[in-house]
């Protein structure tokens, strides 16, 4: 009787335990989060953006149903996010999902509204057809819109999702200023840059002159490619910006290289010995690497002028990076004709590289000629990780604590060069530049978060002996816990049965 009183007793007060938990967990959600890089846990500056809004967010999630598992994981992770956003944001974010697959007037609207379907292989009756799939999101506050046209799986969600409400909720944006009056390429030399950039600052151009102070309304200067001299009168305009706590992104062209007349020159600026004063040196020379991008030659053979590619090792392809907020996550950039930088500086300067060339790299002196036919030996590499990109902070001015990055390349991020036809740039080029605004301009910490996505580690990658560790462990280790379980738990009623024993002798 008193068995059967406490069985009662116990599911009562266990299904009081789970309804208690239901209830608590409407008002309060958390999770444990033991991806390696917290991919699950929101950041400091998604919870800082989410909480300060002022106005209610709306974000309408068209996502299709039914997918295949890998697929319909993204929709799932994206509702906790949203869930945890919402609970946040003190009531100012609302959301619903919405299928547009089952009805053609939602689906009209999803797509009018900027998200477009992609067709995914789905599976049934070991047939193989492909399915139209939703996976987007509008997010709107008053009268301002932003979209986010596709969810991948694996991408940085907490970056999108965070930058689209702070591209509808912020509308005091920080200044910045892009240098003019030395040769730097304008601002519609530099497209996709400016589109960048435009989505969280205002980008203003801004002639500099010997007698016009830059504005103390920019918060960060872009100085890019200049080609002529910049006079000391404007360097010390430079300097007080910097004391008065501004920032500056230098992208330098030290040499220049010139594939119509295969010739390659210095450039002189005047920000060679200003560096110099900080600690920090664009040498005047061309970086060479054996990982490199292709030039189109054209060769005859008898009648026919035949067009093929070529390596040319002064078009670095740069894919070694540090672990910094610029430059964490790149995999691949593009620095033609650049040059590597060094640092002299005392304890007093941060000097921090972003970007190495990789361990076959040489340097060539100027002037040069470029010779597109030549066949490069191992001989020609003897330098390993030259820094090609840094960040600077610190006493960049004395009793200031500045920052700054150089990039030993002026035109990594510029769509149009020499007036020629606009190129698209690089990925990673683009993110170079515009981490490198955000780590210098925006102090959310919003960076950070670019990068913070599934690491890609396929199996096929790893070494034979590896993949046939993997292979057998997956097979035989869950057969080896069944095997120790049942071990412990045959000794432990071993023990208590002789245990029993001993005290029924008694």
């Amino acid at each position: 009787m008193k068995t059967k009183k406490s069985f009662y007793t116990s599911i009562i007060l266990i299904t009081g335990i789970v309804l208690l938990v239901n209830i608590l967990s409407t008002d309060f959600f958390t999770r444990f989060d033991l991806t390696e890089n917290h991919r699950y846990t929101l950041s400091k500056a998604s919870r800082d953006v989410v909480q300060n809004l002022k106005d209610p967010v709306t974000i309408k999630a068209y996502f299709s149903e039914n997918l295949p598992p890998n697929v319909a994981q993204v929709r799932e992770d994206f509702k906790d996010m949203l869930i945890e956003y919402a609970s946040l944001s003190d009531g100012n974010l609302v959301y619903e999902f919405i299928n547009p697959n089952e009805d053609p007037q939602v689906e009209q609207e999803a797509t009018q509204s900027g998200i477009n379907a992609v067709m995914i292989n789905v599976r049934e009756k070991d047939e193989v057809k492909q399915q139209k799939a939703y996976m987007g999101a509008v997010i709107q506050q008053a009268d301002r819109q932003d979209v986010i046209p596709f969810l991948q799986p694996g991408e940085a969600m907490e970056y999108a999702l965070t930058t689209s409400i702070k591209k509808v909720s912020v509308i005091d944006k920080p200044n910045i200023a892009l240098i003019q009056g030395h040769g730097e390429p304008t601002m519609s030399s530099m497209q996709q840059v400016s589109q960048s950039l435009g989505i969280l600052y205002n980008l203003e151009p801004f002639s500099l002159t010997d007698t016009t102070d830059i504005p103390a309304k920019y918060k960060t200067i872009i100085i890019d490619a200049p080609k002529d001299t910049i006079p000391p009168q404007q360097l010390s305009k430079i300097d007080d910006y910097l004391k008065q706590g501004g920032s500056l992104m230098l992208a330098l062209n030290k040499v220049n290289g010139n594939l119509q007349n295969a010739y390659g020159s210095s450039v002189y600026t005047g920000f060679s010995d200003w560096l110099k004063k900080r600690g920090v040196q664009v040498e005047n020379k061309f970086l060479i690497d054996a990982k490199c991008a292709n030039v189109t030659v054209q060769r005859q053979q008898g009648a026919f002028r035949i067009q093929s590619q070529i390596q040319f090792p002064f078009l670095p392809i740069v894919n070694s990076f540090a672990d910094h907020a610029i430059s964490k996550g790149l995999e691949a950039v593009i620095l033609p004709f650049a040059s590597p930088i060094t640092f002299t500086g005392d304890t007093t300067i941060d000097f921090q590289p972003l970007a190495y060339s990789s361990d076959q790299a040489g340097t060539v002196s100027v002037p040069t000629y470029f010779d597109v036919q030549r066949q490069w030996t191992k001989a020609d590499f003897p330098l390993s990780k030259q820094v090609l990109a840094a960040a600077v902070s610190g006493a960049i001015e004395p009793g200031t604590n500045g920052k700054m990055v150089v990039v030993g390349d002026g035109d990594f991020a510029v769509n149009n060069q020499g007036g020629g036809q606009p190129q698209s740039l690089q990925p990673d080029n683009l993110s170079l530049f515009v981490n490198s605004i955000d780590w210098l301009t925006d102090d959310t910490g919003l960076i950070k978060l670019r990068t913070k996505a599934v690491t890609s580690r396929p199996i096929d990658q790893l070494e034979d002996g590896t993949k046939s560790l993997l292979k057998y462990l997956n097979f035989f280790l869950p057969m080896l816990l069944v095997i120790a379980y049942g071990l412990v738990r045959m000794q432990m009623r071993r023990r208590l049965r002789v245990k029993r024993m001993e005290v029924s002798y008694e």
